[in-house]
């Protein structure tokens, strides 16, 4: 009796978190507010009236660094409406040394005299913003040159208080022909599409890191250093009585980490941050004071962050039914396909291609371990690893071009 309800438990957690929410909100979209368009031209635009500070932390990024500036430089923006500040922390390999060549284009260096972490660099850059909007960026990334006009007009709605970007998982060149993390693209779109929904009801509940854009009030706004400031900052936006919305249009190209043992590191890292800015900021949760947002903030990022815990339970249940039960058994056999496949996938040599049909569920089972890693670091008391940029290597040129 029990691990049949125990069963049954841990299936509706899953079926609702990656299927019944996503059509819950997709059914609440229709005839709401649509996603900001994906594909207005810049023209169509109100002329740029928003002074914007860029920012963007690094370490140890001198294989990157020239190139990323190249591209901010470019992106189509009043060049005396916009301000760049890159905050090294305390990089040691050349980075510095290549920012300063920018000075007389108006690239700002900030150095930090220890390794503090991302977010003590965005904290400590704050003092030097001068823009009315701050956009905050990766230097692994790569920006379209209309991305920063499609961020800035959606805060012409005064009820915008954060607007991110549209990321878009891409090959680097590096890994051409490797697919062992392709099923990031998938996942990527899937979670983009759930946020254009999420901005058609009432916000997105997370920002991405890669690129978003914040009213300059809301992020001088202290943030602990063991937070996630990306994350962070669409919560602050609500507690303000302001939305995070996701602007389908402001396209950011994200190179896919070359294996998933480097994005296994990446997610154990941000999602530990992520819980503990969710524990931070808690009040979100209460459905009387903030509705709906508090209703897809529990959905969108606790019950993501159950399922594994719901898959353990799952298994369980299936263990104490299989010493009766023969269908159990053969169902037991069936789920751990998955774990196998992400085994498989762990070891597979870079640089060589992997069957598509392997990819997505190695990526989906591996990153549900990475979220059992993440809290079990918040369970015992330790903090998120240091922050360490993940190394995606450079994208094809003809990307975002």
């Amino acid at each position: 009796m029990i691990p049949g309800v125990l069963l049954v438990l841990a299936v509706c957690l899953c079926l609702y978190t990656y299927a019944g929410y996503p059509a819950i909100v997709k059914l609440l979209s229709v005839g709401r507010r649509a996603p900001l368009a994906r594909k207005a031209p810049v023209a169509s635009l109100p002329p740029p009236r928003h002074s914007i500070s860029v920012t963007l932390p690094v370490y140890n990024e001198a294989a990157v660094i020239a190139a990323t500036l190249e591209r901010i430089l470019a992106v189509d923006y009043p060049v005396d409406r916009r301000q760049i500040l890159v905050v090294s922390d305390a990089s040691t390999d050349g980075t510095d040394e290549i920012v300063a060549r920018f000075a007389d284009r108006g690239v700002a260096l900030l150095r930090l005299p220890r390794r503090q972490g991302k977010t003590a660099a965005e904290n400590a850059a704050r003092l030097h913003l001068t823009g009315e909007i701050i956009i905050n960026t990766d230097a692994s990334v790569r920006i379209h040159p209309d991305a920063f006009a499609h961020l800035v007009a959606a805060f012409a709605d005064r009820s915008v208080g954060v607007a991110s970007g549209r990321d878009v998982s891409v090959t680097n060149v590096q890994a051409q022909a490797n697919r062992a993390n392709s099923g990031e693209a998938a996942y990527t779109g899937y979670e983009m599409w759930i946020r254009d929904l999420e901005t058609a009801v009432d916000g997105i509940v997370g920002a991405s890191g890669c690129l978003y854009a914040i009213r300059a009030d809301l992020h001088m706004l202290p943030v602990p250093e063991g937070l996630s400031r990306d994350f962070a900052a669409a919560l602050t936006a609500r507690e303000h009585g302001l939305r995070a919305v996701s602007v389908a249009a402001a396209v950011c190209y994200v190179p896919r980490a070359a294996s998933l043992r480097q994005e296994y590191r990446r997610k154990v890292r941000t999602i530990t941050r992520g819980i503990a800015t969710l524990v931070h900021k808690r009040a979100l949760l209460n459905p009387f004071r903030y509705g709906a947002f508090a209703w897809m903030l529990f959905s969108h990022k606790v019950c993501r962050w159950l399922v594994p815990w719901a898959l353990l339970l799952f298994v369980a249940a299936m263990g104490a039914l299989a010493l009766t039960s023969g269908w159990a058994r053969a169902l037991l056999g069936a789920v751990a396909v998955p774990g196998a496949l992400a085994g498989i996938a762990w070891f597979w040599p870079e640089g060589q291609g992997m069957p598509r049909l392997l990819a997505l569920p190695a990526f989906v089972a591996v990153g549900n371990i990475a979220v059992l890693h993440a809290w079990l670091r918040v369970l015992v008391g330790r903090s998120a690893p240091v922050w360490e940029p993940t190394r995606r290597g450079p994208l094809p040129s003809n990307v975002a071009r």
